[in-house]
């Protein structure tokens, strides 16, 4: 039996995803850290890049995970 293709692939967010805006609340809980460690992080200049229209404080999805990515390790001793 075979499976028919469709033309957009299944479970692969389409390329606007990423380039979506997300909160801060999202943007923490994507990250498994809370609030408190972001707005941290905003400060000492540590974490992912950020935007900031007005008041608010805005992320994007991209940005969070390129963030995220940068910081894998294979183990605990590699820089």
């Amino acid at each position: 039996m075979q499976l028919q293709q469709t033309t957009q692939d299944q479970g692969k967010p389409p390329s606007t995803f990423w380039d979506g805006f997300i909160t801060e609340i999202a943007a923490a809980d994507y990250l498994c850290q809370s609030i408190r460690t972001l707005q941290k992080w905003r400060v000492t200049g540590f974490g992912p890049h950020f935007y900031k229209p007005g008041r608010s404080v805005r992320y994007r999805r991209r940005d969070l995970r390129e963030w995220a990515e940068g910081r894998r390790r294979q183990h605990t001793s590699q820089h």
